[in-house]
This record gives C-alpha cells, sequence and structure tokens, in this order.
C-alpha cells in the first residue's frame, strides 16, 4: 500500500537520504526498493529519522509527543511491524505482575503486522478478498507452553490468535517430519484450513514442530502466514481473546464473528448502548470460544 503516488516522479521518490523506486505495481501492491547512502545506518534508523509515528488514520489528527509511550505496548521489543497491536496496549507493567502473582503463565510471541491489515472487505464474498502475507516469529518455548496448556490459551489480540492458530497448521504440514521440504511447509496459505478435514491433535502438533526445531537446531520458528479466519473457521489453539472492537467490514471483524459463533452482533449491540469506545485507543473485551 503507498499513498500519495501523485508524488512519486518516474517512480521514484526522494526523502532526504532515502530513495524509494517504484518497481512494479499488481493491483493495490507495490515492489519497491530502498536504498540510501549511508551504510552505517540501519533501514529501521532511516526510518527513525525521516519517519513519522504511523497512528491510525481515524483518530483524524496529527501524531502527538505522546503517542511515542501510548502507542505501543510495554513488552515491545522487535521492530517490524506497521501498527501497534493494540489489545496488549492495555497491559501496564503493574497489572503484568499482578498476573504474575496469581500464577498466570504468559508467554509472547511476534507477528509483524503488515498494511494489508488495513485494507477493508470490498467484496460481497469474504472469500473473495485477499489476505497479505505476514511474518511470524515464535520462540520453542511458546510452542512448549501451547503443547502443555491445551485448553486454557488466551490470545492477546487477533494477531497473536492468527498466530498461534497457523501454528497448528504449520505442525500439520511438518508430520511427519521431512526437512528435506520444510522451507515450503512455512507458509500457511489463505484457505488452508478449510481445505480439508484435520485430524492431528494440538499436542501433537506443537511437537511436530518442536522436532523440527530439534532436527533443524533452531530456538525460534520463523514462518509466514496467510490465514484468513471467518465463520467456519475450527479453532484449534486459542480458548479465550483479548481484542478490542473492530471496525465493519473488517477481516478483525470476520475473526469475532468466527470465534463467538457467529453472535458478535450481540456483543457489540451491548457495546454501542453503553457508550464503549471502538478501535485503537478503545475498550477491549474478553472473549469465550463458542
Amino acid at each position: 500500500m503507498v499513498g500519495n503516488l501523485k508524488k512519486w516522479k518516474n517512480g521514484i521518490l526522494q526523502v532526504g537520504a532515502l530513495k524509494a523506486e517504484r518497481l512494479s505495481t499488481t493491483g493495490n501492491t507495490h515492489h519497491i526498493r530502498f536504498s540510501w547512502d549511508d551504510p552505517t545506518l540501519s533501514f529501521a534508523e532511516i526510518l527513525d529519522q525521516l519517519g513519522e509515528l504511523p497512528i491510525p488514520p481515524y483518530l483524524n489528527r496529527a501524531t502527538e509527543e505522546s503517542d511515542k509511550t501510548t502507542y505501543q505496548t510495554v513488552y515491545s521489543r522487535i521492530k517490524g511491524s506497521v501498527a501497534a497491536p493494540t489489545a496488549g496496549l492495555h497491559f501496564t507493567d503493574a497489572v503484568l505482575d499482578d498476573l504474575r502473582h496469581r500464577g498466570i503463565r504468559m508467554t509472547e510471541l511476534t507477528l509483524h503486522v503488515g498494511a494489508g491489515t488495513f485494507q477493508p472487505v470490498k467484496t460481497e464474498d469474504a472469500n473473495q478478498h485477499t489476505m497479505h502475507t505476514e511474518i511470524i516469529s515464535v520462540p520453542r518455548k511458546a510452542i512448549e507452553d501451547v503443547r502443555d496448556n491445551v485448553g486454557h490459551i488466551v490470545a492477546v489480540g487477533t494477531t497473536s490468535m492468527r498466530t498461534l492458530e497457523s501454528l497448528y497448521f504449520i505442525g500439520t504440514r511438518l508430520s511427519p517430519l521431512n526437512c528435506s521440504e520444510a522451507s515450503s511447509k512455512l507458509h500457511i496459505n489463505q484457505f488452508e484450513p478449510y481445505e480439508r478435514e484435520y485430524t492431528l491433535s494440538t499436542q501433537e502438533s506443537m511437537q511436530a514442530i518442536l522436532d523440527y526445531l530439534d532436527a533443524t537446531h533452531q530456538d525460534t520458528l520463523h514462518a509466514e502466514t496467510q490465514i484468513m479466519i471467518e465463520p467456519g473457521y475450527r479453532f484449534h489453539v486459542v480458548d479465550q481473546l483479548i481484542t478490542n472492537f473492530h471496525q465493519p467490514k473488517s477481516t478483525l471483524l470476520l475473526l469475532v464473528s468466527a470465534f463467538v459463533g457467529g453472535d458478535w452482533h450481540t456483543i457489540y449491540d451491548y457495546a454501542l448502548s453503553h457508550d464503549f469506545r471502538f478501535l485503537s485507543y478503545g475498550d477491549s473485551s474478553i472473549l469465550f470460544r463458542r
């Protein structure tokens, strides 16, 4: 996704030391090559110098200094997403400490949110909507925790949900383990969950990933997911979901509908009638799988 394309003269845009060349376009997707003349700076450092924190456009205001703190989770460490996982904004250090004191175990994983997250579903049939590919990174401990706590998994945010559910299908691809074909098994396609009946248990699927990590001497699973969760999806990992209230015609609302068995209208009617705040800086909810 690229804004203000009219500013691109001859497919090239220069901003300070950063040069962007638009190489090709397919639909609303653009292939762009970035380059800069200072080898001592990383791409992330260049963006920090020249860019601006991308708060959601529906806030209808300029980025404020306070956004650098409030539009970020307290546990964020890895750069890569184009937006904050906003369900996590409700967790302060004090809240996390309280959860630990209550014996609630927590584990971290990564999904680099892509710009496609902001694309609304414009087709009459949701199956005609093309999902974007996002990179996921999941440490061994997280996979072990899922394997050992099936039936008690709470996902914080739809990004965590998509990552955790993608793990199940990665595990089914890696079982039985075939390292020679592993690279082709680490990308989950959009409609893969709906193409056949899956019989592997969640524990078996997680163990297949752990066996793969052992065989390839890795401590972290790196993969890609294009998974689309919509009504009719069968959940394999997540039992409860903490999430904000999402906008209409979004893939996130489709995910919520799938999780609560299609009864999202009741939940959203209640939120609207009680003046709940929606979207990124809004209120949160905890939903149970039906």
